[in-house]
């Protein structure tokens, strides 16, 4: 299909594609796909790689919506600074802009150019790179460190009076989120007529619920969830509240990772009037810090470093997570157009939902390929060209 090397499982519900999605995309049946959960590329020459070269435009998702059912929701990741361009080739080819999610993370590593070194060198004050080797330049500078030790321009102090006014500026913030782009091709009729029609609508709310065991949203003031008073209002509304307790909290907008989560909670504080579940983020009673209001991904040792060298791999609990939201009852079928190392397609494989996977990298098709063979989820080769197999590193054990 698409000219590129094609996989199947056995059972037929995962079909992973090489090639142009634009091309794989045309040979699928018109309404056929239930959802799109992708993480595209970012536009940003990332690492100097070809494939971030620049954000899909119209034609891409013009092909996805010819795919998916009416109704249909779509997920995709975003840069900070470019996730604009994307909302508009998916609004222009389409589908309705319904929210922006974003995920926190507390692991990004600040790519910053510090200006006073650049003044300092460009007034001949100091060593620089060399350009051949792409080490300091060897001597000292003025003030007596070894250029020969990259380490030693992290110390900088300003040496001219250029760069002692511009003390202490970057040209960059730490990066702590992305923006996943919520969108959906547009209903047929109404949402409850869509779905009877169609089988998709709308979000699993309650399946992304984070669950509690009693009720967290008493406060100092005494009234339960906060609703003191005798009024109508406030007596309809604590009943109200009092059937919602114990199915969870309402899934929001944000979602953290563990690292952003604690610093979310070394800001709030924690309470300690509960207790938390082993091996998730929910809580019983009134536990934890302020992280505990959002849903919290986590990713393993094992999935971070098995078979997966993709540079912008996103953790196999948080798409679960995402695939899960948009998901219709039964799993139906999700697709990824941009599914790099396969991520999309093994949370799909592992909420029970059947995937269509598209990669137009290579390397990057076979590590999808050899993440799902080293789990014998795939079997079954399609296509006539055999010369797929994917290195692999006989000491990493099984990915989950």
């Amino acid at each position: 299909m698409g000219g590129g090397v094609t996989w199947r499982s056995s059972d037929g519900t995962i079909e992973l594609f090489s090639g142009d999605c634009r091309d794989v995309l045309r040979e699928l049946d018109e309404a056929s796909i239930d959802a799109c959960v992708s993480d595209p590329p970012y536009g940003l020459e990332f690492m100097g790689k070809g494939w971030d070269h620049g954000v899909p435009g119209v034609e891409y998702w013009t092909e996805v919506f010819r795919v998916l059912k009416p109704g249909a929701p779509l997920l995709t990741f975003g840069g900070t600074r470019t996730y604009h361009r994307l909302a508009c080739s998916i609004e222009d080819a389409g589908f309705q802009i319904r929210d922006c999610m974003m995920w926190l993370y507390g692991s990004g590593f600040p790519k910053s150019h510090n200006i006073p070194i650049a003044i300092d060198k460009r007034a001949g004050a100091m060593g620089h790179r060399g350009k051949a080797h792409h080490a300091y330049a060897h001597g000292n500078d003025f003030q007596g460190r070894d250029l020969a030790k990259p380490e030693a321009l992290d110390e900088h102090e300003p040496i001219t009076d250029g760069a002692k006014r511009f003390a202490g500026y970057g040209t960059a913030l730490k990066p702590a989120y992305e923006p996943v782009i919520v969108a959906m091709k547009p209903v047929d009729g109404s949402f409850a007529a869509n779905a009877v029609e169609h089988g998709v609508a709308g979000l699993n709310i309650d399946a992304c619920r984070i669950t509690t065991d009693s009720d967290t949203r008493r406060n100092s003031a005494g009234g339960e969830n906060g609703l003191t008073g005798t009024s109508t209002f406030r007596i309809r509304a604590r009943r109200v509240e009092d059937k919602k307790k114990h199915s969870g909290r309402w899934p929001s907008n944000v979602v953290l990772d563990e690292e952003a989560a604690k610093l979310v909670d070394a800001q709030s504080g924690e309470t300690t009037s509960g207790s938390r579940k082993a091996g998730g983020p929910e809580v019983v009673g009134n536990f934890g810090g302020a992280s505990r209001f959002f849903y919290i991904a986590k990713a393993s040792a094992a999935e971070r470093d098995a078979f997966n060298r993709h540079p912008t791999v996103k953790p196999i609990a948080l798409m679960r997570y995402l695939i899960k939201l948009v998901a219709p009852p039964g799993g139906g079928v999700i697709l990824d157009p941009f599914m790099g190392s396969g991520s999309t397609g093994l949370a799909a494989y592992f909420e029970g939902s059947r995937f269509v996977g598209v990669e137009l990298e290579r390397p990057s098709f076979e590590t999808a390929v050899a993440r799902f063979r080293e789990r014998a989820i795939l079997a079954d080769e399609l296509s006539d060209d055999a010369d797929i197999e994917p290195e692999t590193d006989d000491r990493q054990g099984r990915l989950f």
